[in-house]
């Protein structure tokens, strides 16, 4: 008996629990409010199947107790139980799976005057293009990513040239606008998932997949990566801001295009070597996952300014940014960890040459880069083990 009252106190608090509890759903921004109801269908569906079956071993605990002089009456099958049980059992798992597929039915059914955008994921930041105003994305490839083309766009595509990438910003969109969100990862598999809109699609690498929704309220939300996609999974998030089309038409139109970017490189055909050199080190390496050269936070610090700049450590502490200090940062990241940043970065033996390309390029994203005949030149047989400033 005691097992019973046990599980008759179980059932009470848990459904008093689900409608009591100050938890609530996020509020929502979108035109999904079928995601809340199938939800809502789904807790109501496990809920009568919980209290169900607790009250049946209630029951069962209860009527067949041992007693004296009762004796337990042997039955192998019960054809009408095992018909009842079978029949229930189906009407549940249609109940639960029905509303889940006319849901997803209509979240991959585009309709046809949604606008489209592309999130493309990579360890650890979400990267969106527009189309130009030809209203046609132009054709991209994992083979022409780079550092100077991070999503892949082909540049002898004409279609491409007007379009607009947005590198690790944020998304922007017009409110009451349908739109279709078309994804796809560079590295592992990533995740899309703005809570309030009820939207959220896996980014898998080698193909691209897609939903859409309408943005009915103004304001700021937050992204999030739902998929673990390595040591800086908890800092892949970004943020979409959903404007009145007026004020959103005016940003897109302020943008640079993928053919402005094409004409800044090739102004930058008279860059010193050694900071060409150590841009192409630092995109082969994957340094640019990690750290920004546009001051956005991510999973390392940003080089921007980097250079030169007073940082802080771990025990409050600080050390000037030279070269000495990089070079220690590249050697020995964890001896003095940066404060604010996890110790997420590998130590990295590179040969002299490399590191000096490397830090010709950090020192060139200094706004104010200090002269380097003031510089003492480091001892590179003995490189001293210092911060994590530059991870990965």
């Amino acid at each position: 008996m005691t097992l019973a009252i046990i599980l008759t106190i179980i059932i009470i608090a848990s459904v008093a629990f689900h409608f009591l509890n100050p938890w609530t759903l996020t509020e929502l921004a979108s035109n999904w409010a079928s995601m809340d109801a199938m939800l809502h269908i789904s807790f109501a569906v496990t809920g009568l199947v919980f209290v169900a079956v607790s009250a049946f071993m209630v029951l069962a605990i209860v009527r067949y107790r041992h007693r004296p002089g009762h004796k337990a009456e042997f039955s192998p099958d019960n054809r009408r139980l095992e018909w009842w049980l079978l029949g229930l059992t189906t009407l549940g798992i249609i109940a639960l799976l029905a509303p889940g597929l006319v849901v997803y039915y209509d979240f991959i059914r585009t309709p046809e005057d949604s606008m489209e955008v592309e999130v493309v994921g990579e360890q650890w930041r979400f990267s969106y293009r527009y189309p130009g105003e030809d209203g046609t994305f132009g054709t991209s490839d994992v083979r022409l990513v780079s550092s100077d083309n991070p999503l892949g766009l082909d540049p002898d595509d004409p279609a491409g040239h007007d379009d607009i990438i947005v590198v690790g910003g944020d998304l922007r969109l017009p409110v009451d606008q349908p739109v279709k969100v078309l994804m796809r990862a560079k590295d592992v598999l990533h995740n899309f998932f703005v809570p309030q809109f009820r939207a959220k699609m896996d980014m898998v690498p080698g193909m691209v997949t897609h939903f859409w929704f309408t943005p009915t309220s103004t304001g700021e939300f937050e992204v999030i990566c739902a998929q673990h996609c390595g040591v800086g999974h908890y800092n892949m998030r970004g943020s979409v801001r959903v404007m009145e089309p007026e004020a959103f038409d005016e940003w897109l139109q302020a943008q640079p295009t993928f053919g402005d970017m094409l004409a800044e490189l090739e102004d930058r055909e008279e860059e010193d070597p050694q900071i060409a050199r150590g841009r192409t080190i630092a995109d082969q390496e994957g340094c640019f996952a990690c750290h920004s050269v546009d001051g956005s936070r991510r999973v390392g610090p940003t080089w921007l300014n980097l250079y030169g700049s007073e940082v802080t450590l771990v025990d409050d502490t600080t050390v000037i940014a030279d070269e000495a200090y990089i070079r220690r940062s590249i050697t020995d990241p964890r001896a003095e960890l940066t404060q604010g940043f996890p110790p997420a970065m590998p130590a990295y033996d590179f040969e002299d040459d490399v590191m000096d390309a490397l830090v010709a390029y950090i020192r060139s994203l200094a706004q104010d880069s200090p002269d380097e005949t003031e510089e003492t030149a480091p001892d590179h047989a003995s490189p001293e083990p210092d911060d994590q400033a530059l991870r990965r």
